[in-house]
């Protein structure tokens, strides 16, 4: 906590948080949020380094940070991984080998938008084709940036908490 008021002191243009996300369990970087933030001016954008997941992006938010980065939605994209409202889908089980639905119905990506489904992706990933990590990738990352459309209105309308819970009972964070 001192370095970070120290920082605050300094009277900057934003502020980096970065150490967390390095294999530490989830409810440790919570906590360390928790008492790092509200000695972290709020009129300045404060960033978090490397975190990408849904529920660490809701659960940042609540803690008061306002901007991410992460490789998540790429590197997890290459090995057949898609985010979605309802949790994770490994698109490379057989479970998707006659799915010939989108990867995430009324999802706005280029991938769900143009018909590519589950079982067509899943044979471009089973085939090592790269079209299959790009169009995943196109959808994580449409995903996220709609969480965080969802996150924004929560905050707008006061309602944040309850709109994690509700992404939690829906599975969005499995």
């Amino acid at each position: 906590m001192e370095s970070a008021k120290f920082l605050a002191d300094l009277d900057m243009t934003g502020y980096g948080i970065g150490g967390l996300s390095v294999g530490e369990p989830k409810p440790i970087k919570y906590e360390m949020l928790e008492t790092l933030m509200p000695h972290m001016p709020t009129d300045r954008p404060r960033y978090l380094m490397g975190v990408g997941s849904p529920d660490c992006l809701v659960e940042g938010a609540i803690r008061g940070v306002d901007m991410f980065d992460c490789v998540l939605q790429t590197r997890i994209a290459r090995n057949g991984l898609a985010l979605t409202g309802r949790g994770k889908r490994m698109l490379r089980n057989a479970t998707f080998e006659h799915d010939f639905t989108v990867i995430e119905e009324g999802c706005d990506c280029y991938a769900c938008r143009n018909g590519f489904t589950r079982a067509y992706l899943r044979h471009l990933v089973k085939c090592k084709e790269i079209l299959a990590s790009q169009l995943i990738t196109l959808h994580n990352l449409r995903f996220s940036l709609r969480l965080m459309e969802q996150v924004r209105s929560a905050i707008e309308e006061d309602r944040l908490l309850t709109f994690r819970n509700e992404l939690a009972a829906q599975g969005a964070f499995d």
